[in-house]
């Protein structure tokens, strides 16, 4: 257990951080450990063979961030940004001073037991080795996180935005309270269940930075390093359903009811997210989405909150209720025939893709399927529906079939108008 005290000027300087890298407590997962390699097993199943194909498993990374559970902090470098950017973080490792990085590895391998002979170079020559690890960490932001950093984010802002809100109604005790089961707050005390090393403040700097996290597993992770502020990496809210299809039955419900653009909205606003981010992830367009939002608003179901250059919205305290008694009947399987079909639909549609041609065609029709099953109709332009094998474009596929309507065979056709699509009938 340690204990860090605060004084007045600690409290009031304590904040909200993000690291868009290997700071966000991303291990590498491109060997095993333990018989599993690290990371949310969706991520990793999508990212392991780039990273693999990349020859990450035998590079710096690899013997840099291990089982050990320790990262060395200069790869994750302090700074007073809100959020510091890949190649912000890149610059700030270059510039690390030489004795911090060798003061890193020998805590490196007093973990490890010993440093193997590529991170002895390093040590032995922090200065003109560092490129190469900055160049493995460019790779590995562009395959591992890059494509996945614009949901990264809006759960990452949507966490910020919630502890806001309870420290703004609540006061900060509470939010520390609420951080994580492992941080409790006393007086002028924060405790830490978890962490066997002391955390006296006198050796830390002023404040705290608190980091939450899409990578850290259930786990907090702390970082002590004077003068810096001490540092608490947690687990970020939303985390659990970040890489999970989301479950649709109260937008079904919702949808007689606002429309289908609208529940859909709501549904997308389990966690704040920005109109950009609500078109992107549901096929609607731009204008669409503003009209929507614009309307929620208006009937008091959304909410808007400026987030540096963006607008994010959320849920208000009536939709939360709506949304969650329409869920309850969900469960208790009161919903609307449509979406009945649809599912029934989604579960023939494999055996009528296996009549029904060539192997791409299968592909784009269990998309289909799924999309019809989830959202109760046909997909937008840009809908992209995510399948074991990775993204397909759903609603292009469709839009290409329709164009080669002619080519199509009777079969094809039949599975097509199985789900719904008017011109394929």
């Amino acid at each position: 257990m340690a204990e860090l005290v605060f004084s007045a000027n600690d409290l009031a300087q304590a904040r909200f951080t993000h690291l868009a890298g290997v700071g966000d407590g991303a291990q590498l997962p491109a060997s095993d450990v333990g018989g599993r390699a690290p990371g949310p097993r969706p991520w990793v199943d999508r990212v392991r063979p780039r990273l693999l194909a990349a020859g990450l498993d035998k590079g710096w990374l690899a013997e840099l961030i291990g089982p050990s559970g320790y990262v060395p902090d200069f790869l994750t470098p302090a700074h007073a940004e809100p959020v510091l950017t890949p190649a912000g973080q890149w610059e700030a490792i270059l510039a690390s001073p030489p004795d911090r990085v060798r003061e890193d590895l020998d805590h490196l391998a007093r973990h490890r037991g010993h440093l193997g002979t590529r991170l002895s170079s390093l040590r032995a020559d922090p200065s003109s080795r560092l490129a190469g690890v900055t160049q493995e960490l460019r790779t590995y932001w562009e395959l591992a996180l890059a494509p996945y950093w614009a949901r990264i984010r809006t759960v990452v802002e949507a966490d910020v935005f919630h502890r806001a809100r309870i420290i703004a109604e609540r006061g900060a005790a509470h939010a520390f309270n609420d951080l994580h089961t492992s941080v409790s707050w006393e007086d002028d005390t924060l405790t830490l269940t978890g962490r066997k090393r002391a955390m006296p403040r006198h050796l830390a700097g002023v404040g705290l930075v608190l980091v939450p996290s899409a990578f850290t597993g259930p786990a907090l992770r702390t970082r002590m390093r004077p003068p810096d502020p001490p540092q608490l990496a947690y687990p970020a809210r939303g985390i659990g359903t970040l890489w999970e299809t989301r479950s649709s039955t109260a937008t079904h419900t919702l949808a007689p009811v606002l429309g289908r653009s609208r529940s859909l909205l709501l549904a997308e606003l389990a966690n704040p997210a920005s109109a950009i981010e609500l078109a992107h992830r549901t096929g609607l367009s731009p204008a669409a989405v503003s009209q929507s939002l614009t309307a929620l608003r208006n009937a008091g179901l959304v909410s808007a909150h400026r987030a540096g250059r963006s607008v994010l919205y959320a849920r208000t305290a009536v939709a939360e209720a709506l949304f969650g008694q329409q869920r309850r009947l969900g469960e208790l399987g009161v919903g609307p025939q449509k979406a009945s079909r649809a599912r029934k639909a989604a579960k023939t549609s494999a055996a009528s893709g296996t009549r029904a041609g060539g192997e791409a065609f299968q592909k784009g029709l269990q998309a289909l399927a799924q999309y019809v099953a989830r959202e109760g109709g046909m997909p937008g332009r840009g809908a992209v529906e995510e399948l074991a094998d990775g993204p397909h474009r759903v609603g292009i596929w469709v839009g290409n079939q329709k164009a080669r309507r002619d080519r199509l065979d009777k079969a094809q056709l039949a599975a097509l108008a199985e789900l719904g699509v008017q011109w394929a009938r």
